[in-house]
């Protein structure tokens, strides 16, 4: 379809959206004098009841609702959070300095309170990606120490620390609950006040935010999963910042309100290789072969991807120049008409088109395909059970510690907390657990991309494409927070 055509057949789908982002009542209310509340519309509805231990994480980090004790700075390496300082004791403790802070419920954060909360995060089934096959133990050490001891040695713990779902909360969001409850419970500028199912959320103002008093007065939320609601929302003012918008979208939006952000996230095709047709690596390899990933860039994507090379795409710079070629591959078999199920999700607009479009290369190729596609929250529990052949799934490969390993060691291990691959291979575990005890950044770097190639042999995954994300900002808005991580979006200056 041209772009002239997608633009003309974007703006017939527009739906209506008058009301979108009513007034929530008196804490929803504009303040002249205390800054104007954002409106937000993000593209995921809570999976997990917002527990910060899993893939709700990034919403509670994306509002500035939660923290963890270190952060990722623009190079990728852990900066200061909640914790002002650490130091290494030993290859196995860490000793981190915590900085004066106060949670949103009033209480004060201590080194007790944030092991504590660190303790909980261990004992959370399934663990948190960024824990995945890490053992560690946090205590409290004087007035303002947390010593945190790993069973294995752990060269980029300050980076792990900085994950998401690693962030720290009061001992009222774990008291007497059968889940985490962030609400009025976190460290960061914004309060969670009010969540409403998996529609809205409405967030205040926290005053006693360490790091300064936020610009803006809160954040109401509205959970869009449809990409084209929400372009409409950000077009007719209804939202101030709009995130995911669809690439057919984008040029029915004025210039200065697209901002097109280089990620790390790389979608891609994940074969079930523990059942169904593509247990066989053979007839994995020959649906592999049967893929053009160049197509899927210039013509779904219109230019804002690049072809799949890896699992780390462009925006990991240092990937290419240390990349090498798969190893022990399977030979090819042709298909006969196997019939596979292939899975995705519209809260990412471009996902559908993708699995369409590879849809119809495997039917090509001889496979009979079918394709089904739910929003997020519907499909994640039933793909990680491996209850489809395989999964379009876009995934940011830094997004759980800022450490290339990690991605690796969740989605493609055996003990992997998110390995929709269902992948589980003596080899590739072998390359993992290399990686994950390499503490030289260019030695880690190195086998971070054998163990690449090591996962990309059994051909449980095909990397299809490298994304940029184009987040809608209304041109009132100051101070979006926009990164390649996708960990941030509102911050204590973002304004309007």
């Amino acid at each position: 379809m041209t772009r002239v055509r997608r633009v003309l057949a974007a703006l017939l789908l527009v739906p209506v959206l008058t009301g979108c982002f009513a007034s929530n009542g008196d804490s929803a209310a504009d303040d002249a004098n205390s800054g104007s509340r954002l409106r937000v519309a993000l593209a995921f509805p809570p999976a997990e009841n917002l527990s910060p231990h899993g893939a709700d994480a990034t919403i509670l980090s994306r509002l500035g609702v939660t923290e963890s004790l270190t952060a990722l700075d623009a190079n990728g390496s852990a900066a200061p959070a909640l914790a002002a300082s650490w130091k290494q004791e030993n290859d196995r403790t860490w000793l981190f300095t915590l900085r004066e802070a106060t949670f949103q419920d009033g209480t004060d954060v201590t080194p007790s309170t944030v092991a504590e909360s660190l303790t909980h995060a261990t004992e959370t089934k399934p663990e948190p990606a960024a824990l995945s096959g890490v053992t560690l133990t946090a205590k409290a050490e004087g007035s303002t120490g947390v010593r945190i001891t790993t069973e294995d040695p752990d060269p980029v713990l300050p980076l792990r620390l900085s994950s998401p779902s690693l962030a720290v909360l009061s001992p009222k969001a774990y008291d007497g609950k059968d889940r985490v409850d962030p609400v009025g419970t976190a460290t960061g500028p914004f309060e969670l006040t009010k969540v409403t199912g998996s529609t809205a959320a409405t967030l205040d103002r926290f005053d006693d935010y360490w790091g300064g008093r936020a610009q803006a007065s809160g954040v109401d939320v509205k959970f869009i999963a449809d990409g084209t609601a929400r372009t409409s929302a950000l077009r007719t003012g209804e939202a101030d910042l709009a995130e995911a918008l669809p690439v057919a979208q984008a040029a029915t939006l004025d210039e200065d309100t697209r901002k097109a952000t280089a990620t790390t996230r790389t979608t891609s095709l994940q074969f079930n290789t523990a059942s169904g047709p593509f247990k066989d690596p053979q007839l994995r390899a020959g649906a592999r072969a049967a893929l053009d990933t160049s197509a899927l860039a210039d013509g779904v994507y219109e230019g804002y991807a690049d072809a799949g090379a890896g699992i780390y795409g462009p925006a990991v710079t240092w990937a290419e120049g240390k990349r090498t070629q798969p190893t022990g591959r399977a030979k090819a078999a042709a298909p006969d008409g196997a019939k596979v199920t292939i899975a995705t999700y519209d809260n990412r607009p471009e996902l559908p088109e993708v699995a369409q479009v590879v849809k119809q290369q495997l039917e090509k190729a001889g496979f009979t395909v079918e394709l089904e596609v739910r929003e997020y929250s519907r499909l994640e529990s039933d793909a990680l059970e491996g209850q489809f052949d395989a999964v379009v799934l876009a995934r940011n490969t830094l997004v759980d510690t800022g450490d290339p390993v990690a991605v690796l060691a969740g989605d493609y291990t055996c003990d992997g907390g998110y390995n929709m691959a269902q992948l589980c291979d003596k080899r590739v575990d072998a390359a993992v657990t290399k990686a994950e005890r390499t503490a030289d950044t260019d030695e880690r770097q190195d086998a971070a991309m054998a163990a690449e190639a090591a996962i990309l042999g059994t051909d449980a995954v095909v990397p299809l494409v490298h994304q940029q994300v184009i987040t809608g900002v209304g041109t009132s808005v100051s101070g979006a927070l926009l990164d390649p991580y996708e960990r941030t979006l509102v911050g204590t200056g973002t304004r309007r």
